[in-house]
């Protein structure tokens, strides 16, 4: 049985993220776009209120879950209203369901970090709202490198994986006593970049992409681990719905 999995994506078309697909080329996910207009507010606010009606749309589709993509878009208005924002999806479509935002905090619960190097796509203003949604969640910032990209369509996705790992490893090399890694943008192309920080860190990475597909297999009940891609996707089995 091939599982049918909702995407509810920034993008204004309806498009899976590619490394999504890599990752599990068997699972049929069927996306709508909600059509984030930049890595700010007030981009996120053109897209946000579009979500509960795409999930809704998801469901009548005949999807078995919903995972929302956006880590800032879900994080940006702050922990209370992600949760609020979970609870009004799941309500909606009655479905197992999940944001991008809990995916990366459930990842990183997953290989035990507490303590974290981070490293974003994001400017200042979406880099405190992440700082405090991990914060909420338990986890301790040590360290946070950005890119300070603001343009949604492009920005991020030019950024290449060396430039990745380089900004990363720079936030690692400021924390000493973290203990894990998270790299926050789902718009970054990281699915060959958690092994190669982890053999120069020592520490485990959690990615937003690799975190979001990872977590939407197991709400289908699902372990998605996958190997070649760092020790969360090799060594956990994602939390059930």
């Amino acid at each position: 049985m091939t599982h049918k999995i909702g995407l509810v994506v920034p993008f204004a078309e309806d498009k899976v993220p590619d490394e999504g697909l890599k990752m599990y080329p068997d699972i049929d996910f069927v996306p709508h776009g909600t059509g984030v207009r930049s890595l700010t507010p007030e981009g996120y606010d053109a897209a946000v209120d579009k979500i509960v009606p795409a999930a809704e749309n998801l469901a009548r589709k005949g999807v078995e879950a919903v995972m929302v993509i956006g880590t800032s878009l879900t994080f940006y208005r702050g922990p209370e209203f992600h949760d609020e924002l979970l609870a009004r999806v799941k309500q909606a479509t009655g479905l197992p369901c999940s944001t991008m935002s809990k995916a990366v905090a459930d990842g990183l619960d997953a290989v035990g970090a507490k303590r974290v190097a981070v490293s974003t796509a994001y400017s200042k203003v979406v880099n405190d709202k992440l700082a405090e949604w991990l914060r909420w969640r338990g986890f301790q910032v040590e360290a946070l490198e950005s890119f300070g990209i603001t343009d949604f369509n492009g920005g991020a996705v030019r950024k290449s994986e060396e430039e990745i790992i380089d900004l990363t490893v720079k936030a690692c090399a400021q924390a000493p006593d973290a203990d894990g890694v998270l790299i926050s943008c789902g718009g970054l192309r990281t699915l060959n970049c958690a092994e190669p920080i982890e053999k120069r860190c020592g520490r485990p990475v959690v990615t937003s992409t690799q975190s979001a597909f990872w977590a939407a297999l197991g709400l289908v009940g699902e372990s998605g681990r996958l190997t070649g891609y760092g020790r969360m996707l090799a060594e956990r089995d994602a939390p059930r719905g």
